[in-house]
């Protein structure tokens, strides 16, 4: 007996060895023929139908009915689920019904992988089934899956549904809940769909290198790590603008990457320290372009999800077909608060956001003041896809100066429900100006700013050779996902969010139950009765343990000698 198994899980592993006595292998290597699935079968079946006489598929074991001499069950594929009927004389039709009587009825559990072969049919309750004619076994679970029941309504009762659970266990997750499956369809069509956009401009799609050995491209705190080899510390990137721009250098119209980004900072409902964006540039562009391109691009998008430009999120119906709203940072704040930042020095600033009640430090340069008054009384009102336009310079180090407008830069970040979504720029290509912009971050990062840019020569070098007018984008993907599966949290969207280290149960010892003498062969049983700490044993009762004994000994046919009862009353002492 192993300490820490459940019952169930100790019944499993007896199942899983009768087989093999039985020669039967609980993990066979040989590939199995699937020709067919559960929901193509149930879309497409009709009564009378000669169309699916020999079906071979394959998927867990989710419900069974045993009966006498035949049975029902219920298997799970990758599509859906399909009723299966066994016969004992048709699966075993000779003397032998071991496979049926035994394996099937005895061996198998719910959770198990079995491959059927067989001829579809309904039955006399109209539903669709098959009929099984052989019955593999492909894969033995050792531990029980949750059990979620759904009456005759619809309506489920003890479901899975612990959110810290589901994110650790996603193949559990989405095995009892695999309507949540939907979410991650939903996602691929996401980007499936831009990138077969992308690609019908012409632009191509580029792979960019993950480990750097300067961060940039973001204000964001990076993750840090060492190349033992080159002896040199390299960083996971935080954005791979930089890089992108230097495809432009080289020649490209149009280059985009969907990939990792990569940064060390918090974690809540919208962030995740790794997450998936696509950033996109294009020459010869700027960013009034770029706003045409987003709002068709994301209409496309939507259509592609839901077959309509409208999508609903919460209580709202978000219209993602163009043209979007369009508001400066400096007429949203003062839209929003009635106070105009827009001739505002840093001291100044520093005293708005102190009157707001917004926290700040002396880290914070101009541009991060007025972010934190823009994010703290602006973002929430921004329902629909709008645009937030002309930034403050100090704010933005990688993009051009406003053709027009002193002291801002031609950037603008597309909102929609409170939430950034997109991040553009008419791209800094004047070498003279952007190291002067980098220069102004190093001087940030002296001050504190963990955020601020870093000097990057080699970039600075490429634009030197030249960078021709281009407008650059960033997507968040997985807050647009969000968007389009009507989800308030961004570990739903995430097949395995980043999560705290899990907590781990407390080691059982068999020695502390040993000293004050309990044989060491039933410890294992104790802790099968909830007994793992000698404390919580002393402060049961003697005379129900020393029953429940007898009767788990009984019931898991356990060939190890019984205690008396005085012996066990000496453990209470």
């Amino acid at each position: 007996m192993s300490i820490g198994l459940s019952e169930q899980e100790i019944l499993r592993r007896k199942a899983m060895q009768d087989l093999r006595e039985l020669g039967i292998n609980p993990y066979p290597a040989e590939a199995f023929p699937v020709n067919a699935h559960a929901k193509e079968i149930t879309d497409n079946f009709k009564e009378g139908s000669d169309a699916y006489q020999n079906v071979i598929v394959a998927g867990r074991i989710m419900r069974r009915n045993i009966m006498g001499s035949a049975s029902f069950a219920e298997i799970q594929d990758s599509t859906g689920r399909i009723q299966v009927y066994l016969n004992r004389d048709e699966l075993c039709p000779g003397e032998d019904k071991t496979l049926y009587n035994t394996v099937f009825k005895k061996l198998l559990d719910l959770g198990d992988f079995i491959g059927v072969k067989g001829y579809v049919f309904i039955t006399k309750m109209g539903e669709i089934s098959i009929h099984v004619k052989e019955l593999t076994i492909l894969s033995k679970s050792l531990k029980p899956l949750p059990v979620v029941k759904r009456d005759e309504d619809g309506t489920v009762h003890d479901a899975f549904t612990d959110p810290e659970q589901r994110y650790r266990q996603r193949y559990v997750d989405l095995t009892v809940n695999p309507e949540y499956k939907q979410i991650f369809i939903n996602r691929s069509k996401v980007i499936r769909t831009m990138q077969s956009f992308f690609d019908g401009q012409g632009w191509m799609e580029v792979e960019t290198p993950i480990l750097q050995g300067v961060h940039g491209g973001a204000a964001a705190r990076p993750f840090k790590t060492h190349h033992n080899t080159l002896d040199m510390p390299l960083f996971l990137r935080i954005a791979n603008e930089l890089y992108l721009k230097r495809l432009i250098v080289a020649g490209f119209d149009g280059v985009y990457e969907f990939g990792k980004m990569f940064r060390n900072e918090g974690m809540d409902r919208t962030h995740n320290p790794e997450f998936t964006s696509v950033e996109i540039y294009v020459a010869y562009k700027d960013y009034i372009w770029m706003m045409k391109m987003v709002e068709d691009c994301l209409e496309k998008v939507a259509m592609a999800v839901h077959g309509t430009s409208t999508v609903k999120f919460g209580e709202h119906q978000i219209n993602f077909a163009g043209p979007y709203e369009k508001l400066s940072m400096h007429d949203s704040i003062l839209k929003y608060t009635g106070i105009d930042v827009s001739a505002m020095d840093e001291a100044a600033l520093r005293d708005t956001c102190k009157s707001m009640g917004i926290e700040v430090d002396a880290t914070m340069g101009k541009g991060k003041l007025v972010d934190e008054i823009f994010g703290a009384k602006v973002e929430a009102n921004l329902i629909q896809p709008t645009y937030i336009t002309d930034y403050p310079i100090e704010m933005t180090p990688l993009a051009k100066k406003h053709r027009t407008k002193e002291g801002l830069v031609e950037r603008f970040e597309l909102f929609v429900m409170g939430k950034e979504i997109a991040n553009a720029y008419t791209e800094l290509n004047d070498p003279i100006d952007q190291r002067e912009r980098f220069e102004d971050q190093l001087l940030l990062a002296g001050r504190g700013d963990e955020e601020a840019m870093v000097m990057d020569e080699d970039f600075l070098r490429a634009l030197e050779y030249g960078m021709p007018p281009t407008s650059g984008l960033g997507i968040g993907i997985d807050r647009l996902v969000m968007l389009m599966t009507n989800q308030t949290t961004i570990q739903e969207v995430l097949f395995f969010p980043q999560m705290r280290a899990e907590k781990k149960a407390k080691v059982v010892t068999v020695d502390d139950f040993v000293n004050i003498g309990v044989p060491a062969e039933w410890v294992p049983v104790l802790n099968k009765m909830g007994f793992n700490t000698v404390e919580e044993l002393k402060a049961a009762n003697p005379n129900k343990v020393y029953n429940d004994m007898g009767g788990m000994r009984k019931k898991l046919k356990l060939d190890i000698a019984m205690p008396t009862k005085d012996e066990v009353m000496t453990w209470f002492a």
